[in-house]
C-alpha cells in the first residue's frame, strides 16, 4: 500500500467506548467527513453520564447532552455503533490496524418496538446493575428510559428457561431471538480512540470505612441514581436500611483517592460531587444538617470556586478538616463517624442518619486492560504517545476529568486521529 502522505491506508475511525468522551471523539470526526465506528461494551450508549442526576458545569440532567448527541448519531450515517461489543486483539500498525471484536448476544433483535410485552411476560427479576445493585429489574429489560438504542435485552440469566421463552411468545414483532449467539468480527480502522472511561472504585476494599456492612453508608454514585427521577427510589434521598428521611448527613471526602494502599492520586471530580450532592440534600430536606469532612477541598476554576463558596455560606453544612478513621454503626442504624479535626487538634465522633462516601475515579482499563500495544501508569490510565500515534486514549481513561474537561478532551483525541490518517 502507499505510504504517499495523504493518503490515508485507512479512512475509518474507531472510537472504543460509547460514553461522553467517545460519542464527542466519534461526532466531531464525523462531522468533518470521517467514516466512524463505535464500540461499546454495554447494551446502551451515554456511558457514566445517563447515570448522573445532574452534572457540571450547568447542572443540566443527562438528557440535556446526550439527547442532542444521540440525534446527531441517527442522522449522521458516516457513523456505525455496536452495542454489547468488545475489542479481542489490535494488531497493526498507524494508518493500518485490523480490529477484532467480539459481539455478545442481546437476544432481541432490530424489530424491537420497546412495547415492554417481554418485560411484562418475564417473572424473573435480577440486579439493575444501572442502579449499582439498589433495586431489580424484569430478566427482560430496557437498561434505562433514555437508552440508545431504544432496544430491549434478554438477560443471559433467564436464557433457557421458561421466562426466556415466555419472552419470546409475548413479542408480537418477532424481535425476541433465543437462538442468538457471541461472534466475533473483523473491522480495519487508520486510527483508534480509546474512550473506556472510568468505574467507582470499590468501596468494599476500604475496610475501616464500613461500606457493604452497614446499609446506611453508599457511595456518591449510588447517591447519584436515588436523587434521579429514573432511579431507584424515583428521585427521593431516603436511608436504605428503612426508608425514612435522613435528618443528618456525613461525606467523607477522598474514600479510597490521595491513599497509597488504594488509589494514590487525586480523581478531581470528588469534591465537586459532594458539594453537588449537598445541593440535592438541601432541596429536599432544607433542615436537614450535612458534615463534610475533608483533606483539602479542591474546586478548580473561578465557577467552581464560586460554587463552593456559595455552599459555605449555607449554617447548616460544616466543613470539618480532617482525614476519617472510621465509619462504624451506631444505636438505631445511625452511623457515626470518627475522624481528626486537623484545626481544633480533638478526635470528633459525629453520628448522623447516613453516610455518603465520595469514592475515587479508577480507569476501567485498570480492572480490565485493553488488548493493544499501549503504554499505561501505574494506576491503569493510557499514556499518549503522540510520536508514535495511531492509537490515543480520550477522557477518563487518559486521566481523571468531569464532563465538560472530557469533552474537550475528546475534541483534542479526535483531531489527532484525523491527522494520524492525513500523515499516512
Amino acid at each position: 500500500m502507499s505510504e504517499t502522505k495523504g493518503a490515508p491506508l485507512s479512512g475509518t475511525i474507531m472510537v472504543v467506548g460509547g460514553g461522553i468522551s467517545g460519542l464527542t471523539t466519534a461526532l466531531e470526526a464525523a462531522e468533518v467527513g470521517y467514516d466512524v465506528i463505535i464500540v461499546e461494551k454495554n447494551p446502551y450508549l451515554g456511558g457514566r453520564v445517563a447515570q448522573l442526576n445532574q452534572y457540571f458545569p450547568k447542572l443540566c440532567p443527562p438528557t440535556c447532552g446526550l439527547e442532542i448527541n444521540f440525534r446527531r448519531i441517527k442522522d449522521n450515517p458516516r457513523i456505525k455503533f455496536f452495542t454489547l461489543a468488545e475489542v479481542e486483539k489490535v494488531n497493526g500498525q498507524p494508518g493500518d490496524y485490523k480490529v477484532s471484536i467480539k459481539l455478545n448476544p442481546r437476544y432481541v433483535n432490530e424489530k424491537c418496538t420497546s412495547c415492554n410485552a417481554c418485560a411484562e411476560a418475564c417473572q424473573s427479576e435480577i440486579p439493575n446493575e444501572f442502579n449499582f445493585g439498589m433495586d431489580k429489574h424484569k430478566g427482560a429489560y430496557l437498561p434505562h428510559e433514555m437508552s440508545f438504542p431504544a432496544r430491549y435485552v434478554i438477560s443471559p440469566q433467564i436464557i433457557g428457561t421458561e421466562d426466556a421463552n415466555r419472552c419470546k411468545e409475548a413479542c408480537a414483532y418477532g424481535a425476541v431471538d433465543l437462538e442468538m449467539e457471541a461472534k466475533t468480527i473483523e473491522l480495519n480502522a487508520g486510527a483508534i480512540v480509546w474512550a473506556t472511561g472510568w468505574e467507582p472504585y470499590d468501596a468494599a476494599k476500604i475496610e475501616n470505612l464500613g461500606f457493604g456492612r452497614y446499609p446506611n453508608i453508599v457511595t456518591n454514585m449510588m447517591l447519584e441514581r436515588m436523587a434521579s427521577k429514573n432511579g431507584p427510589t424515583k428521585g427521593k434521598i431516603l436511608r436504605p436500611s428503612d426508608g425514612s428521611e435522613p435528618k443528618s448527613i456525613a461525606f467523607v471526602q477522598c474514600a479510597g483517592s490521595r491513599d497509597e494502599n488504594h488509589l494514590p492520586y487525586c480523581s478531581y471530580i470528588c469534591c465537586m460531587a459532594s458539594l453537588k450532592h449537598t445541593t440535592y440534600i438541601r432541596e429536599q430536606y432544607p433542615d436537614a444538617t450535612i458534615y463534610i469532612f475533608y483533606i483539602d477541598m479542591r474546586a478548580p476554576g473561578y465557577r467552581y470556586e464560586k460554587f463552593y463558596n456559595a455552599i459555605k455560606d449555607d449554617e447548616n453544612v460544616k466543613f470539618i478538616k480532617g482525614k476519617v478513621a472510621a465509619v462504624e454503626e451506631a444505636t438505631g442504624d445511625a452511623i457515626t463517624v470518627t475522624a481528626e479535626d486537623a484545626i481544633g487538634g480533638e478526635k470528633i465522633h459525629q453520628t448522623v442518619d447516613m453516610v455518603v462516601l465520595a469514592t475515587g475515579m479508577q480507569p476501567s482499563a485498570a480492572n480490565a486492560k485493553l488488548p493493544a500495544d499501549l503504554q499505561f501508569s501505574e494506576d491503569g490510565f493510557v499514556i499518549n504517545d503522540f510520536e508514535k500515534g495511531g492509537m490515543f486514549a480520550a477522557g477518563c481513561a487518559n486521566r481523571p476529568a468531569d464532563v465538560m474537561m472530557s469533552n474537550q478532551n475528546a475534541t483534542g483525541m479526535a483531531l489527532k486521529a484525523i491527522q494520524t490518517l492525513a500523515k499516512r
